[in-house]
């Protein structure tokens, strides 16, 4: 099975960061405004799943799956609320962000 996983840059100014691991493609964008079309893309290419880093929040997820028109699955990363001070002493009051090593350990 090909699919997706969609994560946040660190910063703004990074360009697109597309990545293949296996049968997995690795899609870092600087602003979640920019995936919804690389996800249409990646699904007419063949990819069959997708995958969002908690740092695209509800209405990321929202925007892909509109995108992809129910073609594919489209899932995400969300913490509870018993990660709130965890989260809140790695990010502080910036965006989160995440990292592929992170998610995939």
């Amino acid at each position: 099975m090909k699919w997706a996983f969609f994560y946040t840059l660190d910063h703004a100014s990074e360009p697109t960061r597309i990545d293949h691991v296996g049968s997995m493609v690795c899609v870092g964008v600087a602003d979640v405004t920019h995936a919804p079309a690389i996800a249409r893309q990646l699904v007419d290419d063949g990819v069959e799943l997708i995958e969002l880093c908690g740092g695209f929040g509800g209405a990321g997820l929202a925007s892909i799956t509109a995108a992809v028109n129910g073609r594919v699955p489209v899932g995400a990363v969300f913490y509870g609320v018993d990660a709130s001070a965890g989260l809140q002493r790695l990010f502080g009051q910036s965006r989160p962000s995440c990292r592929v090593g992170a998610e995939m350990s």
